[in-house]
């Protein structure tokens, strides 16, 4: 046991109980907001704009035995369009709702500590789910393989899925798109933006500046709260298989030496307690120190934004209630978790090159390749940025943080990706060991915001050109000194050396 363990777990036994009652009347307060929207959601005036139709056919047949959620991204119940809209139809129709999911043997460069937070976080949707009347079925394999047999074998009516805009997710769709009983109607919701995509803008935007004013134009007409999903009326015919979670995590052919991490608990209960204590304890000091480092300012809701458990909908709703004590704050949160993240979605939705250097603007690609002969003054090899053993203990100690906690802080991430730039033999090789490290051990690896956060710092996208300087050409330059300028260096290198990696 480390010195001090056996101390925190006592300091844990007797936390007051007043903090769990505070939590379970937030809880209530929220299911009542949800009540107060609609009774369900079949009284709800839903907007149809999240919705698009992803098959040519749009009627339901006439001998439907189920409508089926096929969920991927957005992996909750409550907070969830898509999951909505798909009990919205088997409402109107009369039918049983059966909930999906298709496990994936492999997806990009997840490990353990992905497949296991995701895992534990659909254990609890299965379970909500079996409360609701509503059968989950963890279907193992690729959607295209296992999704139209279950469709057949289930005389499912109609298909609802969820939207992401990375390339591999969208190729699932098609798949399946592809596959799927021609008299069976496919619908796509955006569950995971406020105000969808393919509404928010027609075409990739330039900056934040050129998307902010159109999505806070459309907020009041997305920004709403949402209908509960209730039990279902309507009882399936056949259960749901008993799902053999272990067996499931056990048998998972991933990396399994990058370890789970111990201070986010997976799941949709953990992930609104997360954003309790942001709102209690943090929202007050995000507005002044964000970009500090040393301070515990950040909501750190990253994960289970990443993984649908939490709605970043409802996230916004509940930090605007406390607009009028912290505006500052409020205001730079709806920006970093509104505008800057739907900028991302929209640069990876329009352009199919948001991993590499050929999605960089021209003047970006022409300034990169001018430089790419520059002399570096460090050269490093990928596993020696892996492991942090850099001469710039700054970037070592946010390297150590990632690799340890599954996540770096926001503003050590800029700094950290430029200086890959500045250490490697191109920009290419720079942005494709960025895009490594980070899906690898962030436990917000592959998601359009860190795509887009490796382009802002390595090949200028969403930003503009800067005075001319070697090997960054007109990219915008950060360095130690700077840092220095904005918080206490030391203390946050104190905090990261290489010897906490073993302990």
């Amino acid at each position: 046991m480390r010195r001090g363990q056996g101390k925190r777990k006592a300091e844990v036994r007797e936390l007051p109980r007043v903090s769990r009652r505070r939590k379970e009347e937030e809880e209530e307060a929220v299911q009542e907001a949800r009540r107060r929207a609609a009774p369900s959601v079949r009284e709800f005036k839903y907007n149809k704009k999240r919705v698009r139709l992803v098959s040519q056919g749009s009627d339901l047949k006439a001998d439907a035995r189920c409508i089926l959620y096929w969920m991927s991204r957005d992996q909750r119940v409550q907070d969830n369009w898509a999951f909505l809209y798909a009990q919205r139809l088997a409402l109107k129709q009369e039918l049983p709702l059966h909930v999906c999911f298709c496990l994936v043997p492999k997806f990009l460069d997840a490990t353990i500590r992905h497949y296991g937070f995701m895992l534990r976080g659909l254990q609890e949707v299965a379970e909500e789910c079996g409360e609701l009347n509503i059968p989950f079925h963890l279907l193992l394999g690729y959607a295209k393989d296992v999704l139209p047999p279950f469709v057949v074998e289930h005389g499912v009516g109609g298909l609802v899925t969820d939207f992401c805009p990375l390339r591999l997710p969208r190729q699932w769709v098609e798949d399946v798109r592809e596959r799927l009983p021609e008299d069976v109607p496919f619908a796509q919701v955006d569950a995971h933006n406020i105000v969808p995509c393919w509404v928010a803008s027609p075409k990739q935007e330039y900056s934040a500046r050129t998307i902010r004013g159109k999505i806070h134009a459309q907020l009041p007409e997305f920004l709403t709260e949402f209908p509960p999903v209730i039990r279902h009326p309507y009882p399936p015919s056949c259960p749901a298989e008993p799902i053999a979670w272990e067996a499931c995590y056990s048998s998972l052919q991933v990396d399994r030496t990058v370890k789970e991490v111990e201070w986010a608990t997976p799941g949709t209960a953990a992930g609104l307690a997360m954003l309790q204590s942001f709102i209690a304890e943090r929202l007050k000091s995000f507005g002044s120190h964000r970009n500090d480092p040393n301070k515990a300012a950040l909501s750190n809701l990253s994960p289970w934004f990443h993984f649908g458990q939490v709605s970043t909908q409802r996230a916004i709703l509940e930090v605007q209630k406390h607009r009028g004590k912290y505006k500052e704050s409020v205001d730079a949160f709806v920006e970093e978790a509104v505008v800057r993240r739907e900028l991302a979605e929209n640069f990876c939705y329009y352009n199919e090159n948001y991993d590499s250097v050929q999605g960089a603007y021209d003047w970006a690609q022409t300034t990169l390749k001018l430089h790419a002969k520059d002399k570096r003054p460090f050269l490093y090899k990928l596993q020696e940025l892996e492991q942090g053993t850099t001469h710039d203990p700054l970037w070592n100690a946010a390297q150590l943080q990632m690799v340890r906690e599954g996540k770096m802080h926001g503003f050590l991430r800029m700094y950290w990706a430029k200086k890959i730039l500045e250490w490697t033999r191109s920009p290419e090789e720079a942005l494709q060991f960025a895009i490594y490290l980070n899906d690898r051990y962030e436990l917000d690896g592959r998601d359009p915001n860190g795509y887009v956060g490796c382009l802002w710092s390595i090949c200028g996208i969403h930003d503009q050109g800067w005075a001319e300087r070697a090997i960054f050409g007109k990219i915008r330059y950060m360095n130690y000194a700077g840092c220095k300028r904005k918080f206490d260096v030391g203390q946050f290198e104190r905090r990261y050396t290489p010897r906490t990696l073993s302990q």
